[in-house]
């Protein structure tokens, strides 16, 4: 699913081809320019007190040289960090889509209802200088109170670990070394440097990434720390923002679903039989449900997937491999501890604007069930969301064809197992982009459109994880700021000019 409307913050700096989303960090360029992130997806992992944090982003502005930077809550190595396949991205998010069905019922009079292969899928469808160590001399740390830490290249990435000591401090450094700072910036950035943060900056050459439509489409990154809090800041996008925001988090964690602590959850209407017109405009059709659901709960996050990682029903794309949960973080989790399997994929929708005031708090909640079944002899599904053992929601929209040929028989079977088989499931795609205020859903949904209310989840207790043995852990716990730093990374993306100066 191209839109990956996914979240924001996160992991550092990527770059998402696909969809409109919100940024917990801001964009700094040169010559003024004005620069907007409107994209960017996140993948978290969390185990025990361990997040592995991956990350990918649109960045549209001028297409010269660029770089971003992260608050992290210790000085990061090398070894921490690493690029990710941006397919990747796209798989994790058409895996949680909202999903789009089509069911034609077969001939009721038959007596015979043949084994059917499964339906088909479509998955088709579905250079820079290096800064200089004289640059990190008593002068520039006396004058800025900025600190070079360390730095590395990886990918098309050349990074520089800063520490700064005044609030004031990285904003002057930059100021001073011609790039242009959002304004407001400074008391975004107050808070994480008052909480001991360090600022991973990576510099990125346009020449190694491609760009669509003006916005850089680059390599995902991905680092990993570890924390008691689990959380993810969305402030800091706020200085990039040209008003409304859309966020999506995807979250795995072995048999556990999560939900935000500190906003109202609900979950997004689901199941609801729709109109052959919304075959052809899902993605605003969708857009208007989720702006349905989240007026009736103002300032709530949506649940839009909880499901096993390795499954789905109906499937609008491949499930996650052992593969790709390694490349997400699984092996540092393995590494770590004992019990790390089983992951379960939650997909956590917002969209908001500058009245935002706070950071997002995650907590594990108790199973979920809906989306699921098949339509009854009048067409009708349960859009009932009910407390399960197992994780099984999802946000499923169904077109119905019903029979229009004769009935001979006396007792026609109508509906259930004689429904019919379904078409490959269609995903919702760049609902960041997709037109707004468009749609009647009156004129679109063919079943009644619940109502939607808050959830009431009850927190979900979790086992204390077994920890590897120390030759098999390689994991850095503790460090200043590891515990403010709320177990996310605020992004502050920073887009830098190609300048005779350099750092």
């Amino acid at each position: 699913m191209r839109s990956s409307l996914v979240i924001a913050v996160a992991a550092i700096l990527g770059g998402a081809p696909r969809a409109a989303d919100a940024f917990c960090g801001f964009y700094v360029g040169g010559a003024d320019a004005k620069m907007f992130n409107n994209a960017t997806e996140v993948v978290l992992m969390r185990h025990g007190t361990t997040t592995v944090l991956s990350m990918q982003n649109n960045y549209q502005g001028p297409p010269e040289h660029f770089a971003l930077v992260v608050p992290v809550p210790v000085v990061m190595t090398k070894a921490q960090v690493k690029t990710l396949p941006r397919e990747l991205f796209d798989k994790v998010d058409t895996l949680g889509a909202p999903r789009l069905v089509e069911y034609w019922e077969q001939d009721p009079c038959r007596v015979e209802v043949p084994e059917e292969d499964e339906a088909g899928v479509d998955y088709d469808r579905a250079p820079m200088k290096k800064m200089s160590k004289s640059d990190s001399d008593d002068d520039t740390s006396r004058k800025y109170h900025v600190k070079i830490e360390a730095q590395f290249s990886v990918g098309e990435y050349d990074i520089v670990v800063l520490s700064a000591t005044e609030s004031t401090g990285l904003d002057h450094w930059l100021r001073d070394n011609k790039y242009s700072i959002p304004s407001g910036a400074e008391p975004l950035l107050r808070p994480y440097i008052e909480q001991g943060m360090k600022f991973f900056v990576a510099k990125v050459d346009p020449k190694k990434v491609r760009f669509e439509n003006g916005m850089a489409t680059l390599s995902p990154l991905r680092f990993h720390y570890d924390s008691p809090e689990f959380s993810l800041p969305i402030r800091l996008g706020l200085a990039n923002s040209q008003g409304t925001q859309d966020l999506i988090v995807n979250i795995l964690a072995p048999n556990t679903r999560y939900e935000v602590a500190n906003y109202p959850n609900v979950t997004i209407p689901t199941n609801l039989n729709v109109t052959d017109a919304v075959r052809t405009r899902f993605g605003e059709f969708y857009a208007a449900l989720f702006d349905h659901a989240v007026s009736q709960v103002p300032g709530s996050v949506v649940t839009e997937y909880a499901w096993d990682s390795g499954s789905c029903d109906p499937c609008p794309g491949p499930t996650l491999d052992g593969n790709d949960l390694a490349t997400l973080g699984a092996d540092v989790m393995g590494a770590r501890y004992q019990d790390a399997s089983a992951y379960t994929l939650t997909r956590l929708h917002a969209r908001y604007g500058k009245e935002v005031s706070r950071d997002l708090v995650f907590r594990a909640v108790a199973p979920i069930a809906g989306g699921r079944g098949i339509p009854d002899e009048h067409g009708h599904m349960s859009s009932e969301v009910t407390k399960d053992g197992t994780n099984n929601f999802q946000g499923r929209y169904v077109i119905l064809h019903p029979w229009t040929g004769a009935m001979a028989c006396p007792s026609p079977r109508r509906g259930g197992e004689n429904t019919g088989q379904q078409i490959a499931a269609k995903p919702a795609t760049n609902l960041a982009f997709a037109p707004r205020g468009k749609v009647d859903l009156s004129q679109m949904v063919a079943s009644t459109l619940p109502g939607t209310s808050p959830l009431s989840s009850t927190d979900q207790p979790l086992p204390i994880p077994v920890r590897q043995t120390a030759q098999g852990c390689a994991c850095q716990t503790g460090g200043n700021g590891t515990a403010s730093f709320a177990g996310a990374l605020g992004v502050l993306a920073i887009v830098l000019r190609r300048r005779r100066r350099t750092i």
